[in-house]
């Protein structure tokens, strides 16, 4: 089976699961991504209401476990970061297509995002922790938020990377370099990877090119694990 091809079934395994159970914790995502795509049309968005879904959302994909220091803290320390995520110039973020990640104007803006969510983390993660943490805020969790608020990037924990690194891809962890191998394997592949994701839909919300690479990659990680893979 070529790498492609268990991408894509990869990804059908996980959408098809999610389908089992109405109240699985895979539907969390599609809950979270559904209103703030509303929420970038209001004129009045409730950021409380956001930040619930945000921080549930968060919690189903395991960024409030005892090490977490978002655990210490209730879901309004997240209204920030949901302010920052509504503003008009993260527009050309949602749901972006690979092809347009090579913009100049969306990789700034990939980068803007990313860093003001680390530096409203900072403080809070020093608070809790009482002391200079002097590594940096975990891309795991940055990119978990920018999926479930924006679609626009694959969640970098540990299935996702392991999913990565058994295909063979060169970059596994987030950085710009990661984001164009990414684009460049569904620019190749387009036809295929479209086809399937016309299928990956709930009433009115479409899945993102990024969370089907997101799904594909994950449970390829998942399996393996689940196996006992090395």
């Amino acid at each position: 089976m070529e790498a492609i091809d268990e991408l894509i079934d990869a990804a059908q395994t996980f959408y098809d699961d999610a389908r089992r159970d109405k109240n699985g914790r895979s539907r969390s995502w599609e809950h979270c991504y559904r209103v703030f795509r509303d929420a970038r049309t209001d004129p009045s968005p409730d950021c409380d209401y956001l930040s619930l879904h945000l921080a549930f959302y968060l919690a189903s994909w395991g960024m409030y476990r005892g090490s977490s220091f978002l655990l210490q803290k209730d879901y309004k320390v997240l209204v920030p970061i949901v302010e920052k995520i509504l503003k008009p110039e993260y527009d050309c973020l949602f749901g972006v297509a690979c092809v347009g990640l090579r913009e100049p104007e969306v990789q700034e803006r990939y980068t803007n995002v990313y860093d003001d969510i680390a530096e409203h983390f900072w403080p809070i993660r020093n608070e809790v922790a009482g002391r200079e943490v002097p590594t940096p805020v975990s891309p795991v969790l940055i990119t978990k938020i920018l999926m479930g608020t924006l679609g626009c990037v694959p969640a970098y924990d540990r299935f996702f990377q392991d999913g990565a690194k058994y295909l063979g891809l060169e970059h596994n962890s987030y950085k710009e370099k990661s984001l164009l191998e990414l684009a460049d394997i569904y620019e190749a592949h387009n036809d295929r990877l479209e086809e399937a994701r016309r299928g990956m839909r709930v009433g009115d919300l479409i899945y993102p090119q990024m969370k089907l690479l997101d799904m594909g990659f994950w449970q390829l990680g998942f399996e393996r694990d689940a196996a006992g893979a090395k």
